[in-house]
């Protein structure tokens, strides 16, 4: 799998950003995942090389973070919450529910190509639970007849918009590509923190904190 002209300056401006190449690591990663939909062999040695590591470093961060993956995914990597709270809300059902409806357990995809399916142990937005995260973006407050709903839409090619975040569902390597840091110019869209989340603080202001 070679690497474009095109890819490999790209490659190059990301590593520009730091003051120590190897701090690109991360973010070469998500580019390499936009381009293949995962993390490649290839990719891995190309930006071993871009950074002047062994490639068995670059091999120990992408296999120690979960966002990266060594195999294909779907266009819409549907993850949902199990942990405490989830659960509880019904996240487990809302798993068993899809995984049921697509055929496919956790770290699978549809044959089709289009959704893949994975048990997430936190999403951090417990004060929406439970919550479902497509390509990294929330679904809040979900049922397993909402999600269901979700992926049959995703695999028709017309997925609904997150419930935070940008107004269009962008698919797995569109969203690699701005975890990479390349803007798709859609970071003003959206609410970004909802009633639940500013509760707090809205409390803490009315009873005259700063």
């Amino acid at each position: 799998m070679a690497f474009t002209t095109e890819q490999e300056a790209i490659m190059d401006s990301i590593v520009a950003r730091y003051p120590r190449k190897r701090s690109a690591i991360m973010p070469l990663l998500h580019f390499v995942q936009s381009i293949y939909g995962y993390v490649t062999k290839d990719g891995i040695e190309k930006i071993a090389e871009k950074i002047e590591v062994e490639a068995a470093e670059v091999t120990a961060v992408s296999t120690f973070y979960t966002q990266y993956k060594s195999e294909p995914v779907g266009e819409y990597h549907v993850g949902v919450c199990i942990n405490t709270l989830c659960a509880v809300m019904g996240g487990d059902a809302i798993y068993d529910s899809v995984s049921d409806h697509l055929g496919i357990g956790n770290h699978e995809t549809t044959k089709d190509g289009k959704v893949s399916l994975e048990k997430i142990e936190c999403n951090a937005a417990c004060d929406y639970a439970p919550v479902v995260m497509v390509n990294w973006e929330f679904f809040d407050n979900q049922t397993p007849q909402s999600v269901r709903n979700l992926v049959d839409a995703a695999r028709a090619g017309n997925p609904p918009a997150p419930t935070r975040g940008p107004k269009t569902l962008r698919t797995w390597k569109q969203n690699s590509e701005v975890l990479a840091g390349l803007s798709d110019g859609l970071s003003g869209e959206g609410v970004s923190a909802g009633p639940a989340t500013l509760l707090g603080l809205k409390i803490a202001k009315e009873g005259g904190s700063k």
